[in-house]
């Protein structure tokens, strides 16, 4: 049997999970008799699920305090305590009036949709949320709100605060006690801005890497996912039974999803997974055993679905399980809208979700007819009194456990609003701590690193002085987008931390990101790998690293000829199919999304001044590393378990171990090169493609959630289409300033020329709400002074009000001649009034139904 943790997992466990995946991961398999079984017959019931006792139980006093207001609390202000809106959609008017218990702000959801906000003004929205959620005015109770935000690695929705690495990072890192310190700081920073509420830490035992959030999972480990849970619910809230436990340098923390997400068939974000019920508890279920042990107050629905059942649904799970088993004392959240996938229910209604075992829903722009088809449903009995008061109850235990009946307003509170929290020198060092500890060394030919720091270093890739690329999703902006260096002030990219370190040395560091150089280098450092994105914006089909151009593999390659030994640092969120970038490189490490504190990787990689190793790797991958493009589901308890380099891999100086020298690159599953879909927008720009809103006096970047012109002109928000933010809506208005445009540009330049010749076509997807404009073109320019235009005027107007439809433009109805050089291939300007809503901007093989090029005359 191979050790499989390092932490420990029993042999016993490993020969049930291989027992499980042979038997128990069909929706039927045939038994001895060959009758056909259900997966349904499987389930071993509530019994079979660990019995936790949380260190927090409701006093005698907290009882006496929730029965007393339950009892002077109208239905309607009930109801209104297990609602929470975003805070882009609800006022401290509407709050007060609709009694609502809770507001979130969401990836990228800032006050005063302004991304730079400093602390102060998240106090003073956070104080205006709190003044009307106590204000007793006409008999109404006065219950304190509670905000909640996604602080995931740090909180990271602030400018200039401390980004730790993403858990994956963490995972390989292998040392909980540094996970409690992460949490402890993350508390404090977000404390300062005066906010009560994490939703963290993700549980996933993340079992297909191909999964969008998998760099959200310590591990593919249970055991490794299950020592670090503990930890950080301690680091965020405070050891339980001690005066520190929820204090004013604390902050409730969350246990989430529950429960399985990171088992959904083919890795699919909010999927299903149709495993059985032995494999929920033992692989999925492992977090939240030391989580509750820690007192966490807050578990999150999942989005996916267990063998068919949406968990926003699920009785057995929310409350047979996670409450009357587990012992869970606390409140379940759902999801961003996650009640409305439940089956019979919308955004805006769904009792179902209550009675399963839902405590407060987590509504966005729906929260009023929610708050009134909830009232309607108590009111009718379809959702029972007892199982509202039950909700509200619990809602009122963690508020009282927070301490936010006595704390006072929020920019009252401890540490809150002043300055030098944000980002304080001793929080970074902890995380350059968590950055050096995480770099996993995966080969090493000829001992190449550490690197003496007097030579002359080449920095190359486009992840070099990117620092929006190092931190990855869920930074700033909810996928990670359209940030520059200067939105991390304090921060150091990696091509920083190794100038500084050759500089002491006196050598010299020299970044390039495209390779060039004018006097040759004596070694190249070349950082390459994902570009940002969150949730299922970042699933994949195959595990391939840039399939088909290998942008990266090219510079690695042309270093390699011209004789420069090369050190590869790889930026990702999961482990990747790499073999051709790896047998290119001279060294090789696997640095995930390190965080704001690049720095650290240079201290791992370089010399001290004299010569000496100054830290040696520690990382161990967390998560097996493929060995084909194919291998998604690669871990040590599924049979034929056959990676590139197993769970706990990792090379260190002092074993002198070198890695492999070459690799297989021909398996199966490597795409073929060739004429390929050029995907523009899907939920984000994708890099290295921005997105810009522009008017003759201003090109603005949009960068987050939401971005408007000076002038008036335009502005653009993150809507759903299909998903959550998956979609644009922008606004036209009249401005002096004349025709507004949302346009794609930023990245390279591109010959469609031979698309142009296969029939390809630009396609995107369009809802029209409001159209009044003389002239609306969509555009493709080609450089200065070039550029060429279709009117889409008419086409436009015939779809207002139809909902979303699909808009193509064949690349025949254009200049072939100006499609040599395409630098901008996307733009929609409309001089007048629209009110339009774009996803899914592709530029494609042609449909099986063309556009002829006279309808857009």
């Amino acid at each position: 049997m191979k050790n499989i943790s390092r932490l420990g997992l029993s042999a016993g466990l490993v020969v049930s999970l291989l027992v499980l995946v042979a038997c128990g991961s069909e929706k039927e398999t045939k038994t001895g008799t060959g009758k056909t079984q259900s997966v349904q017959e499987w389930y071993l019931g509530a019994e079979a699920w660990p019995v936790i006792k949380s260190p927090v139980q409701t006093t005698q006093s907290e009882e006496q305090v929730i029965l007393k207001l339950l009892s002077h609390m109208t239905v309607e202000e009930k109801v209104g305590q297990i609602i929470q809106a975003e805070i882009q959609f609800i006022s401290p008017k509407d709050l007060k009036k609709y009694h609502i218990g809770s507001v979130l702000n969401g990836g990228g959801s800032l006050p005063n949709k302004n991304k730079y906000a400093p602390p102060s003004e998240w106090l003073a929205m956070a104080d205006a949320y709190y003044d009307a959620s106590v204000d007793e005015e006409g008999g109404r109770a006065a219950i304190p709100v509670i905000w909640g935000s996604d602080a995931v690695h740090g909180h990271n929705n602030v400018i200039g605060a401390t980004l730790f690495p993403h858990n994956i990072g963490l995972g390989a890192a292998a040392n909980p006690g540094l996970v409690r310190k992460i949490g402890e700081i993350t508390a404090l920073e977000m404390r300062a801005t005066g906010i009560d509420w994490t939703f963290a830490p993700t549980l996933a035992v993340v079992q297909n890497d191909r999964w969008g959030r998998t760099y959200e999972s310590y591990s593919e480990n249970p055991e490794i996912v299950e020592a670090y849970a503990g930890e950080m619910v301690t680091g965020l809230q405070g050891e339980p039974g001690t005066e520190e436990f929820l204090d004013v340098n604390h902050v409730v923390a969350t246990a989430k999803h529950f429960v399985g997400d990171g088992g959904t068939e083919n890795g699919d974000d909010q999927g299903n997974a149709k495993i059985s019920e032995q494999e929920l508890i033992e692989i999925h279920a492992a977090g939240y055993t030391t989580a509750i042990g820690a007192g966490v107050q807050t578990a999150m629905a999942s989005f996916s679905a267990w063998n068919g059942e949406k968990l926003h649904g699920s009785k057995y799970l929310l409350t047979d399980v996670l409450k009357d088993r587990m012992g869970f004392e606390g409140l379940v959240v759902g999801d961003w809208n996650g009640h409305g996938q439940v089956p019979g229910c919308t955004n805006a209604s769904c009792a179902a979700a209550v009675n399963a075992g839902l405590d407060l829903f987590m509504a966005i722009e729906d929260w009023k007819p929610l708050y009134e088809n909830t009232l309607a449903q108590v009111n009718s009995g379809e959702i029972p009194m007892a199982r509202l008061n039950d909700a509200v109850s619990r809602v009122l235990k963690v508020k009282l456990r927070a301490g936010l009946f006595e704390k006072g307003r929020p920019s009252e509170r401890g540490i809150a609003g002043q300055e030098g929290v944000i980002g304080r020198a001793e929080h970074r060092e902890v995380a350059r701590q968590a950055v050096r500890e995480s770099l996993v060394l995966l080969k090493n030919r000829g001992g190449l690193v550490p690197l003496a720091a007097n030579q002359t270093i080449l920095v190359a890739g486009d992840g070099a002085d990117n620092i929006g690329k190092q931190t990855g999703g869920w930074t700033i902006s909810w996928q990670g987008t359209g940030n520059l260096n200067s939105d991390f002030p304090g921060a150091t990219s990696i091509y920083e931390g190794i100038r500084a370190a050759t500089e002491i040395a006196g050598g010299q560091a020299v970044l390039t990101v495209d390779g060039s150089y004018t006097e040759k280098p004596d070694v190249a450092i070349v950082v390459f790998g994902e570009y940002p994105y969150a949730e299922f914006q970042g699933d994949l089909d195959t595990l391939e690293f840039e399939p088909g151009d290998k942008k990266a593999l090219q510079l690695l390659k042309k270093f390699k000829a011209e004789n420069i030994p090369v050190v590869s640092v790889f930026l990702s969120g999961r482990p990747l199919w790499v073999t051709p970038e790896l047998n290119v490189s001279d060294a090789f490490i696997a640095a995930w999304l390190p965080g704001s504190e690049g720095g650290g990787v240079a201290d791992v990689l370089m010399q001290t001044p004299s010569g000496d190793i100054n830290f040696d790797f520690k990382g161990k991958l967390s998560f097996s590393w493929p060995k084909t493009p194919l291998q998604d589901i690669l871990n040590p308890y599924h049979e034929n378990y056959d990676p590139l380099f197993p769970l706990e891999y990792g090379l260190t100086y002092a074993s002198t171990e070198e890695g492999p020298e070459i690799l297989d690159e021909n398996v199966e599953g490597v795409q073929k090169t060739g004429l390929r879909d050029i995907l523009l927008y899907a939920g984000r720009p994708l890099s290295p493609w921005q997105l810009y809103i522009t008017d003759q006096r201003t090109n603005q970047l949009v960068s987050g959630a939401y971005a408007a012109l000076p002038s008036g002109g335009a502005e653009v928000n993150i809507t759903d289409k299909d998903v959550q933010g998956d979609a644009l809506n922008i606004v036209w208005r009249e401005s002096a300033s004349g025709a507004a445009s949302i346009n794609i540009a930023g990245g390279p330049q591109m010959d469609l020329s031979a698309l142009f010749a296969a029939g390809a076509e630009l396609a995107f997807d369009v809802s029209v709400h409001e159209i009044d404009a003389e002239v609306t073109n969509l555009t493709l320019r080609c450089g200065e002074a070039c550029a060429q235009s279709v009117d889409v005027s008419l086409a436009l107007q015939r779809l207002k009000g139809k909902g979303w439809q699909e808009v193509i433009v064949p690349l025949q109805c254009l200049d072939e001649a100006k499609l040599t050089n395409v630098t901008e291939p996307f733009n929609l300007a409309v001089d007048g009034i629209a009110d339009i809503s774009l996803a899914n901007i592709i530029v494609r093989h042609s449909s099986a139904e063309q556009s002829e090029c006279g309808a857009w005359n």
